[in-house]
């Protein structure tokens, strides 16, 4: 078969992406939702919608017809949001060829059956795991358009898949390890965008580098109990996928997460923040989910629960700081090591 990539999903990650592949001279599709914009990418070689400032490698072709974007395709990448990802997949899962990998870059939980995407892709397409792929790290969509320097993971329980699509999606500016720890690697991206809207209010609210310091190394704590209770690697959390994930994601002003916590801690409402922009801000919608897995599983989480009470719970953002700095005192390593 002859290598074709196809990119589900036309947002400001998924078309950055698909520029790297078709940069490299690897016939690329990028599927869109609606066609007005495939027809503006095909015309301008731009997005207008997500990433207008910059231009898209000319070869890269981009079409709203779901069938034709998949068919012959022998890599297939799933860079639409967790909410829609059941739907989507619905109809991606009928048109993959025999063996094709399917590789997802969305970083969510859906948030009814608390399952990640790879179990999704399971349940809706019998795929078996080592037909899955998560590709994730601290990968902000501008700075890939701009060509700077980036490292990521490409987590697939199977070694061969894995260096093959280490192989297809490496590029002078974007190194790509593999690691055969799917479930790890796949929980990182949902639980450190809560922890970025932690941050974001710790930064509206004009609180310093200790501050941001501390909730970070806390942050990533949580992320690693809950992450290796449902199956994940412990070590996979101090990688790309997690550590690195998150301190981008906590710092950038380019984090859409973290830029909505910041106008939280300054008192905005949410409904206000979120009806500004297109894009998705993944952890608003996965802060449920997070905590309603850490409460099925026993484990705790206090900053995920905080970020909850103030996006739905009406608890202002200097309440959940100091509820949060009150709480019992902790070892270090609690819930990490027995």
């Amino acid at each position: 078969m002859t290598e074709r990539v196809a990119v589900i999903g036309a947002g400001s990650w998924g078309t950055a992406f698909a520029s790297i592949p078709a940069e490299k001279g690897i016939e690329t599709v990028l599927w869109a939702r609606r066609s007005e914009l495939a027809d503006e990418i095909n015309a301008r070689h731009r997005n207008p919608d997500y990433l207008g400032d910059f231009e898209l490698p000319p070869s890269l072709t981009a079409t709203h017809d779901i069938e034709k974007a998949v068919d012959g395709a022998a890599t297939v990448v799933m860079a639409v949001p967790s909410h829609a990802y059941r739907q989507v997949f619905g109809e991606v899962a009928p048109l993959l060829g025999d063996g094709v990998p399917v590789v997802s870059l969305t970083k969510g939980i859906e948030q009814e059956s608390l399952k990640r995407m790879s179990e999704i892709m399971a349940e809706v397409g019998g795929l078996p795991s080592e037909r899955m792929a998560v590709l994730t790290g601290p990968n902000l969509a501008k700075e890939i358009m701009k060509r700077m320097p980036a490292a990521s993971v490409v987590a697939c329980p199977d070694v061969e898949v894995a260096e093959r699509l280490q192989g297809l999606f490496m590029a002078p500016f974007f190194r790509v390890y593999t690691n055969p720890d799917l479930v790890g690697s796949e929980l990182c991206g949902p639980m450190k965008n809560v922890i970025a809207i932690a941050a974001g209010i710790a930064d509206g609210m004009g609180f310093g580098d200790n501050s941001r310091a501390s909730l970070i190394t806390r942050g990533l704590a949580e992320v690693t109990r809950l992450g290796a209770k449902l199956g994940g690697d412990p070590l996979t959390f101090s990688g790309l996928a997690g550590m690195g994930d998150l301190v981008a994601t906590c710092i950038s002003k380019l984090s859409r997460n973290r830029t909505l916590g910041e106008e939280l801690g300054r008192g905005r409402k949410l409904e206000d923040i979120i009806g500004e922009s297109r894009m998705v801000a993944e952890g608003v919608k996965t802060s449920k989910a997070v905590v309603a897995l850490a409460e099925r599983e026993g484990v705790e989480v206090p900053i995920s629960e905080h970020v909850v009470k103030v996006l739905y719970e009406g608890v202002a953002p200097a309440d959940m700081v100091m509820s949060l700095m009150l709480r019992s005192a902790k070892a270090e390593l609690h819930g990490i090591r027995e």
